[in-house]
Formats: C-alpha cells, sequence, structure tokens
C-alpha cells in the first residue's frame, strides 16, 4: 500500500513485513485488535505514463532530425538533403509508426496497475532508449549507406514482418487493457479471443514482448545495419527477463494457469 504524506510517497507494511496492496482494508487484514504498520519512504517517484511518453517521444525526434540530415550531423554539404535509397523513406516511416504507436498506446490504451517508479528510472530509460536511436539514426540515414543485400526483395519480406508484429503487438494490448476495467487491479489469465493475433496466448505467457522483438527482427532484417541487430538482441534478453518474472507471477498465482504456455517464445524459452 502507498500512502502520500506532505508530497512524499510511502509503502505500508505490516509487523510481519508483508507490504499491504493499495485495495487492502484495514479491518479485513488478518492482524488481532492491534497491529503496528511500518512507512517504508519510497524516495523520489514519477508516474509510469511520463517515463513511457518520454523514452519514446525523445527516439521519434531524434530519429527525424538524422533522417532531415539538420546540421552539424553530417558534412556541411548534405545539410538537409535525402537519401537516393528507397528504403531509407521506408524505414523513417516504420520508426516514426512504432514510436508513435507505442504513445498512442500510452495516452489511451495502457492501464498501470502501479502508479509510479523511482524516478532514475526516467533517466535510466530514456539513456537507453535515445542512445541507441542516436546510433540506429546516424548509419541508417547516413550519406554512405548502403541498401540490403539481397535488395527489393528482403525489404519487403521484412517489412512484412514488421507490420504483422505491430498489429499483433496492438491486438495484444487492447486484449490486455480489456482484462482490467478502470480502477481495477485485479489480475486475470489472458486467453486468446477471436482476434487472430491473440491466438499466440495458447503458447506464451507475454506475446506483446514476443510480437516486440518480431518488429525489431523485421526492422533489422529491412535496414541490414548492425546497430539496430545490437538494439534487437539487448532488447530480447531484457524481455526475456520481463516474461520470465512476469511467467512466474503467473504460475504463482493462478494454479489453473495453462502448462503449456512458455514466457516469451513457444516450446523455447
Amino acid at each position: 500500500m502507498t500512502s502520500r504524506v506532505s508530497g512524499a510517497l510511502f509503502h505500508c507494511v505490516i509487523s510481519e513485513g508483508k507490504p499491504l496492496k493499495d485495495e487492502d482494508v484495514l479491518h479485513q487484514l488478518p492482524v488481532g485488535t492491534t497491529a503496528t504498520f511500518y512507512f517504508r519512504d519510497l524516495g523520489s517517484q514519477i508516474s509510469w505514463r511520463t517515463v513511457f511518453l518520454t523514452e519514446c517521444i525523445g527516439p521519434l525526434f531524434i530519429y527525424l532530425m538524422f533522417y532531415f540530415r539538420v546540421p552539424f550531423i553530417y558534412a556541411p554539404k548534405y545539410d538537409f538533403t535525402t537519401s537516393k535509397h528507397w528504403v531509407v523513406h521506408l524505414a523513417c516511416l516504420c520508426h516514426s509508426f512504432h514510436y508513435v504507436k507505442r504513445i498512442l498506446e500510452t495516452l489511451f490504451v495502457h492501464r498501470f496497475c502501479q502508479g509510479t517508479m523511482p524516478l532514475r528510472n526516467i533517466f535510466k530509460n530514456c539513456l537507453y532508449y535515445w542512445c541507441f536511436a542516436v546510433w540506429m539514426a546516424y548509419y541508417i540515414n547516413h550519406p554512405l549507406y548502403t541498401p540490403p543485400y539481397y535488395g527489393e526483395q528482403q525489404v519487403k519480406t521484412a517489412l512484412g514482418i514488421f507490420v504483422f508484429c505491430q498489429l499483433g503487438s496492438f491486438s495484444i494490448h487492447i486484449t490486455l487493457r480489456n482484462l482490467k476495467p478502470p480502477g481495477s487491479k485485479t489480475k486475470k489469465i489472458p486467453y486468446p479471443t477471436k482476434n487472430p493475433f491473440t491466438w499466440i496466448f495458447a503458447l506464451v505467457s507475454c506475446p506483446n514482448y514476443t510480437y516486440e522483438v518480431g518488429s525489431w527482427l523485421g526492422f533489422t532484417v529491412m535496414t541490414q545495419c548492425v546497430p539496430v541487430a545490437f538494439f534487437t538482441i539487448v532488447g530480447f534478453i531484457q524481455m526475456t527477463m520481463w516474461a520470465k518474472g512476469k511467467h512466474r507471477s503467473y504460475l504463482r498465482e493462478f494454479k489453473e494457469y495453462p502448462t503449456l504456455r512458455s514466457p516469451i517464445l513457444p516450446f523455447v524459452l
């Protein structure tokens, strides 16, 4: 349970050391007529929504700066010039679409179970997303960039993967949102719906991460750029850790949880 006192956030625990949930009611707690409560200072906090928006808005504008080749990035003769390769323009469209989608989902789709996170997280998250955006955008939009080895067929195949996974990601986020009525923090087991993109729930606990990795894999193949591949690998490792944590949480909280499901990759991981 979190409480706000004079602008500060505190975490409330009972004498046994068990943290209380926000929805716990005092007279329903398994304690006697008297109980001791302890408040743990959570330090400076910031909302999840603010962190999500900040970490997504940064890469969107950073990438566009490199795409339009604003001064002081490349040689002066390339200022405000455009690439002659159509894949560069397609990559900009896909990258921008991805982050605009994430921003809109943060504003209108996501329902956060926890209201805040430590303030330091915004610096850590922004450093990760913004620095990778600089690294990727610099090489993809560089005047000396060369298109993928297998040409148009490679780009079109990668675009298909990217679009498919973006649609899948959106479908999963909508499904997860529908599990949580406004103001509710009750957890439920997500199941496949009539939407084919959600059928992966039969095999995976966190298909939102599966589709996210798939999107960046498609973007990697599309651009054939080392920084993008590195970002995809690092992201996959991080999302695998998150997926394993959520998978363990599902197994711990729901005895009837489907045993066939894997955390992020069907039958593998």
